[in-house]
Formats: C-alpha cells, sequence, structure tokens
C-alpha cells in the first residue's frame, strides 16, 4: 500500500494534482489545511486490494479483542442500546474512507478548505468467516461412566435412607400395635374372668387353691380354663391333681439307674446339695453291685477342701475318689474308668447366671463319654428361680432331676410347676441329711396331694376380688410354648 501527499494553496488544484497522479479513481483519505496550505493524502486505485480481509492462514485473521457488547437484535432492544450508546461522552473520531470514484469527487471543488469530520459511533465488528472459524476454549471431556456411577450411588442411597425411615415407622406401629393387643387382651381377660367367677364360683375356689399351693398363675389358669362344665368344687379340685398327677414324669424303678449303670453327673446351683446327694447315690451302688463295681469324680478344685466331704463318704464307702480340674482331666479320668459298672460325677457349684455354668456343661458334654447330667432342684426356691436354673443348664439336654431339700419347703407347688411344664423327669426324692435313708423314689400322686395338703396359710390367699386383675397381666396363653404339651385328657 502507498499512500501519497499531495498539497496546494486551494483545494481545487490539490485535487486536480491527485487526478493528474493517481487518476480519476484514486481513493481520497484525508483533507486538511497544513500552514496556509491544504494536504490531501490520496491512495492509488491497485492499493485499494491490500485493504481487504486477509487470508485465513494469516495472523490477521483472528478478531481484535473487544470488550464491546454485540449489538441487540429487534427494534425493541435496539432503542435501549441506541439510547446507552447517545448517553456516552462524545470523543471526536474521523469517518473512515469510503471508497468512491474520483468523478464524484467534483462537488469537492465548491467545499470548504478545512471540513471537519463528524465524530461516529463505533460499529459492531460483523461476523465474518474468519471470525467464526477463531480457536475456542475446549469443553471438558463429559464422563458417562462418572455420571452413571455418581448417579447410582445417589439412587441407592436414597433408597437406603428411604427403608431406614420405614423400618424404623413400621418398627414404631408394630411396637404400637403389640402395646394395643396387650391391653385388649390384659381387659378382656379381666372382663372374661369376672364375668366366669360369677357364674362358675367353682373355678374361682379352684384356681385360689393352685394360688395357694404355689402353683403359677399361668399353669393355674390354664387348668381352669379346661375344667370341665357342670363340676363343684370338690369334683373340680380331683380332676385338677389327676391332670397334674398325670403330667409329672418320674422314675418308678430304680433299677434304671442302678441295674443300667453309666456316667451321671450331678449339677446345680451352690448349696442344692450336690455332693450328699452324690453320697446317697453312691451307696445305694455299692449296697447293690459292691464298692469295685463304682468310681466317683469331683470337679470341686475352687473351693478350700470342697473335695474333702466326698473324700470322707468315698473312705466310708471304699471308693477311690478322683479329683479334676478341666475338660482333659475329665476325659482322662473317664478312659481309665470306663470298666466301672457306674461313675458318679460331683460338680461345682456356681449360680445359674454364671458364665461359667456354660462352660461346665460344654465340659460334661464334649468329656468323650456318655454322661447324663442330673439336675438337683432346690424345693425351697421359688417358681422363677427354678426356670432360671433349669434354663441355664438345660444344655443339649437333661436325663432328669433330683428334689432336695423337701423337708425343708414350705410348699412344693413351684417344684411340680417346674417338671409339669418342662417336662423333666423325676429321679430321686431328697428329704433330709441321712445317707442313704434320705433318699425316696418319686411318688406322682403323693406329691400332689402334699402340694395341696402344705399350701399356704389362708390369710396369704389371693382374695376373690382381686383374682380378675391377676388373670388379666397373663395375656394370652395360647402363647406360652411350656403350656402347649400338658396333657388335660
Amino acid at each position: 500500500m502507498n499512500v501519497k501527499k499531495f498539497t496546494a494553496p486551494t483545494s481545487r488544484e490539490a485535487l486536480r494534482k491527485v487526478r493528474e497522479a493517481l487518476g480519476p479513481d484514486a481513493v481520497i483519505l484525508s483533507n486538511r489545511p497544513v500552514d496556509g496550505v491544504v494536504e490531501i493524502l490520496a491512495l492509488d486505485n491497485d492499493d485499494v486490494a491490500s485493504l481487504a480481509s486477509p487470508s485465513e492462514e494469516s495472523e490477521m485473521a483472528a478478531p481484535r479483542p473487544s470488550m464491546q457488547m454485540p449489538a441487540p437484535e429487534g427494534p425493541a432492544l435496539r432503542e435501549p442500546a441506541a439510547r446507552y450508546a447517545d448517553e456516552l461522552p462524545a470523543e471526536p473520531m474521523m469517518r473512515p474512507a469510503a471508497r468512491q470514484p474520483f468523478s464524484s469527487l467534483g462537488a469537492l471543488d465548491d467545499a470548504p478548505a478545512y471540513a471537519p469530520q463528524a465524530p461516529v459511533q463505533p460499529q459492531p465488528q460483523p461476523q465474518t468467516y474468519a471470525n467464526r472459524r477463531a480457536p475456542q476454549p475446549e469443553a471438558p471431556a463429559f464422563d458417562m461412566a462418572a455420571m452413571t456411577a455418581m448417579m447410582s450411588a445417589a439412587i441407592a442411597q436414597a433408597k437406603e435412607s428411604a427403608a431406614s425411615a420405614a423400618a424404623g415407622e413400621m418398627q414404631g406401629m408394630m411396637s404400637e400395635l403389640r402395646a394395643m393387643r396387650g391391653m385388649m387382651e390384659s381387659q378382656l381377660a379381666e372382663l372374661s374372668w369376672g364375668t366366669t367367677q360369677q357364674r362358675e364360683p367353682q373355678k374361682a375356689v379352684v384356681l385360689r387353691e393352685m394360688l395357694a399351693a404355689g402353683f403359677s398363675a399361668s399353669l393355674s389358669r390354664y387348668l381352669v380354663d379346661k375344667l370341665p362344665a357342670g363340676k363343684d368344687a370338690t369334683e373340680a379340685m380331683r380332676w385338677i391333681k389327676t391332670v397334674l398327677a398325670r403330667n409329672i414324669t418320674a422314675m418308678t424303678d430304680e433299677d434304671a439307674i442302678l441295674d443300667r449303670g453309666g456316667v451321671f453327673a450331678l449339677v446345680g446351683p451352690t448349696g442344692v446339695g450336690k455332693t450328699t446327694t452324690t453320697a446317697k447315690l453312691a451307696a445305694r451302688c455299692v449296697m447293690r453291685h459292691g464298692p469295685e463295681k463304682l468310681a466317683l469324680i469331683t470337679t470341686d478344685a475352687y473351693r478350700i477342701g470342697g473335695h474333702e466331704q466326698l473324700r470322707i463318704y468315698g473312705k466310708i464307702l471304699g471308693v477311690m475318689v478322683h479329683s479334676v480340674k478341666d475338660e482333659a482331666d475329665l476325659r482322662i479320668a473317664l478312659k481309665e474308668l470306663r470298666n466301672k459298672h457306674t461313675v458318679l460325677i460331683d460338680t461345682i457349684g456356681m449360680s445359674q447366671r454364671d458364665q461359667m455354668v456354660t462352660e461346665q456343661v460344654a465340659m460334661l458334654t464334649d468329656s468323650g463319654a456318655n454322661v447324663q447330667r442330673l439336675l438337683c432342684l432346690n424345693a425351697t426356691a421359688t417358681n422363677e428361680t427354678l426356670n432360671e436354673v433349669v434354663r441355664a443348664y438345660q444344655g443339649s439336654g437333661l436325663a432328669g432331676c433330683i428334689m432336695t431339700k423337701l423337708d425343708e419347703a414350705a410348699s412344693i407347688g413351684n417344684v411340680l410347676d417346674v417338671l409339669v411344664r418342662q417336662k423333666l423327669n423325676l429321679y430321686y426324692i431328697a428329704n433330709g441329711q441321712r445317707v442313704p435313708e434320705d433318699l425316696h423314689l418319686g411318688d406322682r400322686a403323693m406329691l400332689v396331694d402334699r402340694a395341696f395338703r402344705n399350701k399356704r396359710d389362708a390369710a396369704a390367699q389371693i382374695a376373690d376380688a382381686d383374682l380378675p386383675l391377676m388373670m388379666a397381666g397373663l395375656g394370652n396363653l395360647n402363647n406360652d410354648r411350656s403350656l402347649r404339651e400338658v396333657y388335660v385328657g
């Protein structure tokens, strides 16, 4: 591009020089007075092509950075834009040169020597092909797998939260329903028993007698509900005694233990009389088969001199007493005594709530021999205590039980209740300290009769007005598993 400057005293003469030098198609770039003359900058028509858009490969193809916002579209949007432009401060700008034929410049002959160009507002840059091809920042790649995993985790968490909330609500609802059912059962039981007490007063008499004898309220209510209709109080009591005796399992012939022989372990809480009962059984075995057929083992290595009492009994009977400490010693002892007809094991006494009870049961079960466990039940204990003892020493199954301290018990209905509901086989009854006299076989009818004969004082009996409230607290007896196998005939 070659821009040429022409000066003359007047603009007419300056234009003439331009026409002569560049031809009629010259492009006037500027026209201004300088130092008393007129100066014109002009460009040849052939050099105008250099003012066109640069090629795409050129660095000039990229648009220059601009802070100017594009003009809004539409008339409604152009008006605020124009108004905003009008409010901007005016800044003098030269109007860009327009390409026009030189023939149209003839009118400039009459133009004044200096004609300043009016400032114009900047126009938005037109969208060109180069603008569209300008490099743009790359958008981050979309990770579909990560998005799917994120959505799956969110859905799983939402489901888990909803399930937890639903489970909590359901649990609360079930608790409320159980409470409502319990209240309704209690109220219905109270109303039902009140009606039964008025309609069949003999049932109230029987129920009061059973509670006074020491039987549990649930077993008493269960048998009273099964009581046949049309019986008076005397006949009803006779029926109750018959049913109780029928549901007690007792050994009627001690040959089952003396003649058959085997390994027997007496277990139970502290102070229930295991050592004395072991000595009584040992004396009976010696009297039947002789001392050489019997062996005694004690596991009481914790108490100071705990095994001395059994050693004294063994010395009197002429029987060797073996002391063991753990399962390994017990295995060795039982292996050495496998030729004995009868082996009696006296175990250490411990509370039914002691965790060592489980270890003791496991030691006897895993000793390598068929150890039959006989549970000693204290006749003076309460019904609840006896049930705890049975559950603690039950293990894989008890061979039977021995009722001890019968001579010290004011009532034995509590022990008979446990025998009926737990289905225990009664081997012996111990009613004193004499060895071996105070050990007897259990007579079911005698035990039931004694339970009602030695019932508590009348002052301790429950009044008729208290029976409905007591029966209401039992709930639904059909849910008590221990009563399902009680045979009423």
